[in-house]
């Protein structure tokens, strides 16, 4: 038949075969927050609690970030992306002397636990060179110490504003200062010790680096334009969950954050684990707030309830958001199985250093999951009903085969998956056999799921579909310079399908979801709905 001929895989002796589609990574968790040191708006990849305790500076009262990273780990997780957000923090000053006045240079990285030192020579220079000296600039771990965390190596640096060796010009690159207001005069005294003390002496930043305020929902938010806050994280795509913890120990995140994290996510194909409320200490309290709560996702997750875990800072147990730790025990389970794989029997459970704030009997829990909330265990029980976890979607969800936690985890894993292995079309001829070539990648790599489980079909024709051909690309599509590729799967029911229109043009791509019928099993009928239902919406 001619209808089904555009969902045969092409002959490899006529298409030239891309290179198979690598996989997107799963259990990979972002955070955003507040923490003691480190780079500020500046995503940084840790593999263990250690990791981030050498660059973000470990457990910190005002830091709930400090302790999500720690329940995170501890609960499973293997990787974690954190960015560092602030609100009216300083960074130190360092100064050193030139003659009658100062060269000074301010941090890069605000807070009070930023500690600087830097030292001057004129080694390897002449005596014609006077604007010139060798600058050497150090963090350390604690002041008065040895423990050198990073260094920087500035040699034959000039104060004069128009050399190529200007200060100013060479510290823009530095990951430790900056030049602060004008050059002097003339360039810094050497720091160099005496014959009776040491070969090289540091001058030590000051005591004038600040922590600033508790964080706000502004400044969790950020700027999409400088790329600040939550928006750091544009230049990632290593991850496919997120979690902003708590703003302070009394103050949560606000809905306004909720929403503009949920609808990241949703352009990045990731999932937002958002904390209960602190308010809802009880299953009756959650269930009747929840129903007037605004917020609703289907690229957001909840786990009720929140957690008791000893504070090592405070030296007594205290309540933390579940977020953190249910992130990690998804992460533990991508470890294991996955995406997937059925939930049913395998709920997230604790590990045993942590506890429920409240109890929640089965038929609680029945009742949170009708409403959309997941609820953790600290054991399992034989005979407890076994519930699947599912997304925020709520009863306004456009597609509800995708409110079940795997099944929307599973098309966020295929779509980004897709949208980064076909991007070498933002390069290639705008043609058919590019088109094919397409095509026949996308059908390996979801045949390839399919033959592990992962849809619901037992026939490919019921599992997925891929089109890239002229049906979704067009003489107009041809002329803006697009390229259209089609494709979907059957996450739930055999030929039911879920399907994503992704667009590449101008050096970016776009993916969104498309309407296809998806209660008919015949391919034929996807063909004759492309012009109504995705090419003119």
């Amino acid at each position: 038949m001619a209808e089904q001929r555009a969902f045969d895989l092409p002959s490899s002796d006529t298409v030239r075969l891309e290179p198979a589609i690598e996989r997107s990574p799963t259990g990979v968790t972002a955070f955003v927050g507040r923490t003691l040191k480190g780079p500020v708006d500046r995503p940084v990849r840790v593999a263990s609690f250690g990791e981030f305790q050498q660059t973000f500076g470990g457990l910190w009262q005002p830091s709930m970030l400090s302790y999500a990273i720690e329940q995170y780990f501890e609960n499973g997780g293997r990787v974690a992306i954190v960015t560092r957000v602030v609100n009216g923090a300083r960074p130190p000053t360092l100064a050193l002397r030139c003659e009658q006045s100062e060269l000074t240079l301010t941090g890069v990285n605000p807070g009070s636990r930023e500690y600087l030192r830097a030292s001057v020579d004129y080694d390897g220079l002449a005596a014609s060179e006077p604007d010139r000296f060798n600058l050497i600039v150090q963090r350390v771990r604690l002041p008065g110490t040895e423990q050198i965390e990073d260094q920087e190596i500035f040699r034959r640096v000039s104060i004069e504003p128009g050399s190529a060796r200007f200060i100013g010009e060479l510290l823009l690159e530095s990951r430790l200062v900056r030049l602060h207001g004008a050059p002097p005069p003339a360039r810094p005294e050497r720091t160099t010790g005496g014959s009776s003390g040491p070969a090289v002496r540091y001058v030590s930043s000051r005591n004038d680096g600040d922590d600033g305020a508790p964080l706000t929902d502004y400044d969790v938010i950020g700027s999409a334009v400088n790329h600040t806050g939550l928006h750091a994280l544009q230049a990632e795509e290593g991850f496919d969950l997120l979690c902003i913890p708590p703003l302070s120990r009394e103050r949560d995140v606000g809905l306004a954050t909720l929403l503009v994290a949920a609808r990241f996510c949703r352009d990045r194909r990731a999932l937002l684990i958002v904390d209960p409320r602190a308010e809802w200490n009880t299953p009756q309290t959650a269930l009747a707030a929840f129903r007037a709560w605004p917020f609703r996702s289907r690229n957001a997750a909840m786990f009720f309830p929140r957690l008791i875990a000893h504070d090592r800072v405070r030296n007594r147990s205290e309540v933390f958001g579940s977020a953190a730790a249910a992130a990690g025990m998804l992460a533990r389970g991508d470890g294991q199985l996955p995406v997937w794989a059925p939930a049913e029997g395998e709920e997230p459970i604790l590990r045993p250093a942590f506890k429920l704030a409240t109890a929640v009997r089965d038929a609680e829990r029945e009742r949170l999951a009708q409403a959309g909330i997941n609820t953790l265990q600290s054991i399992r029980a034989s005979g407890r009903a076994r519930l699947t976890p599912c997304t925020l979607a709520g009863d306004a969800a456009g597609a509800a085969d995708l409110h079940p936690l795997p099944a929307r985890r599973l098309a966020l894993f295929v779509v980004r998956s897709i949208e980064r292995g076909a991007r070498w079309l933002l390069t290639a001829p705008n043609e058919p056999a590019t088109w094919q070539r397409a095509q026949a990648q996308v059908e390996r790599f979801l045949g390839e799921l399919d033959a592990e489980g992962a849809f619901a079909g037992s026939e490919p024709k019921d599992s997925y579909f891929v089109i890239c051909d002229e049906r979704v690309n067009r003489r107009e599509t041809i002329a803006e310079g697009k390229v259209h590729l089609l494709f979907g799967i059957a996450a739930v029911r055999p030929a039911e399908f879920h399907a994503w229109l992704i667009t590449y043009q101008d050096h970016a791509s776009r993916a969104r979801t498309v309407a296809v019928n998806r209660l008919v099993t015949a391919q034929q009928r996807v063909e004759w709905e492309i012009e109504t239902a995705i090419l003119r919406s």
